[in-house]
């Protein structure tokens, strides 16, 4: 089996390799390309990939590589975890959101739509480079805005199937908390990628007993501390919502929070620093501890479990993942991607089945669907224009004077990203 992890050279690759060493027996790897433009840092990741699977005793052959066509030539499977302008870029999406007060944040709103535009141009390029060589190969995104993304590949008739590790974070949390091993949790996992809500939590499968309620009254106060969220918020919604959902329901003070701080951005780029300078040194052979507060946590269990059920091996017969609507929710249309738990083989994903949601919950994502769509109609076509209504349909601006202002100041700090600017 060959995989290739485009984008290899990130500080988030060493958890992928660590899981692909632990988890061998799920996903037997024969051969591991990881593919990335910056040849320094892929030199250094590699370097330290190859002394983990060495010290793990894994017998896959790691292949370091700056050529996109040679790295994903004849792979079963292209998993993207790539950053188009690196954390200088998403510094400016931290940061001119906040000038005109809204929230400023890689993923979510006005900088959440700027890394759109960058990113799925160059994700279509290297799809269409996997399609002419192997078009049978699976690509597994977890390149964000993982639903936008996951849309433009599917859109474009890709074999794609989107990932984040939200769901696995909270059924390893949930896990901890009942004393249970975590693959005794199934979540009711629901919504879009960085705007779902976990609505039960059920013991031994999607049929097993909701102990959603038990969590929330015995552990309530810990689960909305690891948010961020006040606890009688949690309580009054009666569900966990994602960490994402903060943005929405504290806009303001988030924002006031956000202008007091160094951005995040800013954060992982003098953790990244340390981190490569770690990777450097010869005698490592494991992931550093410092790597935990990168981000990312489970995302290598995560990526094992839905490569291995993609082709064919031993994965868990249901994961939280991006993909097709078609009916799941009866209140989108069916090309939108949503975030649920679904059946996952080697045929795709299929999503189970979602009882009916209040309209608190349905409302909110039927409108950042909205959004979605005008985001990748701008992603995919270019222009002010498309920019601006995808800025103008967004729940956290949604004003005239916003969206223009936002829309002039996303151009001005992307133009070296954007062909039509």
């Amino acid at each position: 089996m060959k995989l290739t992890v485009v984008g290899g050279g990130s500080t988030y690759t060493p958890e992928l390799i660590d899981g692909f060493a632990r988890l061998r027996d799920t996903l037997p790897i024969e051969e591991l390309v990881l593919v990335d433009p910056a040849a320094d840092r892929l030199e250094l990741v590699g370097g330290l990939a190859r002394r983990i699977f060495a010290k793990q005793g894994h017998p896959g052959r790691i292949v370091t590589t700056s050529d996109v066509d040679a790295g994903v030539a004849d792979a079963d499977a292209v998993l993207l975890q790539l950053r188009v302008g690196g954390q200088a870029a998403r510094q400016q999406d931290e940061t001119w959101p906040l000038e005109c007060g809204c929230v400023g944040q890689e993923t979510t709103g006005a900088g959440g739509l700027a890394k759109a535009l960058r990113t799925v141009p160059v994700v279509l390029d290297i799809a269409e480079r996997v399609r002419r060589t192997n078009p049978n190969a699976w690509i597994i995104d977890f390149t964000n805005p993982v639903g936008i993304v996951t849309r433009a590949l599917l859109q474009a008739g890709h074999k794609a199937v989107g990932l984040c590790n939200v769901a696995i974070g909270f059924q390893r949390k949930f896990a901890a908390h009942l004393g249970v091993e975590p693959g005794q949790v199934h979540l009711d996992h629901v919504g879009l990628n960085h705007l779902t809500w976990e609505l039960g939590a059920r013991l031994g499968g999607p049929e097993g007993e909701n102990v959603l309620p038990k969590l929330l009254a015995e552990h309530g106060d810990a689960i909305a501390e690891d948010l961020h969220m006040p606890q009688t918020l949690v309580d009054r919604l009666g569900v966990v919502p994602s960490y994402y959902l903060r943005y929405y329901y504290q806009h303001d003070a988030v924002v006031r929070e956000l202008r007091t701080k160094p951005s995040r951005a800013a954060e992982v780029a003098a953790m990244e620093e340390k981190l490569l300078k770690m990777y450097g040194d010869p005698a490592l052979d494991e992931k550093p501890e410092l790597l935990a507060q990168r981000g990312g946590a489970f995302y290598s269990e995560a990526a094992v479990d839905l490569a291995a059920s993609l082709l064919g091996g031993g994965g868990s017969p249901y994961q939280v993942v991006n993909t097709y609507n078609n009916g799941t929710l009866p209140f989108l249309p069916d090309d939108a991607v949503i975030e649920v738990q679904a059946s996952v083989d080697s045929s795709g994903a299929a999503p189970l089945a979602v009882p009916s949601l209040d309209p608190l919950f349905s409302g909110l994502i039927a409108n950042v669907t909205a959004y979605e769509d005008l985001a990748l109609h701008a992603a995919l076509h270019g222009g002010r224009d498309r920019v601006f209504k995808a800025l103008l349909a967004h729940p956290l601006i949604g004003q005239y004077a916003y969206a223009e202002e936002l829309t002039d100041r996303l151009v001005a700090h992307n133009r070296e990203h954007l062909a039509w600017a």
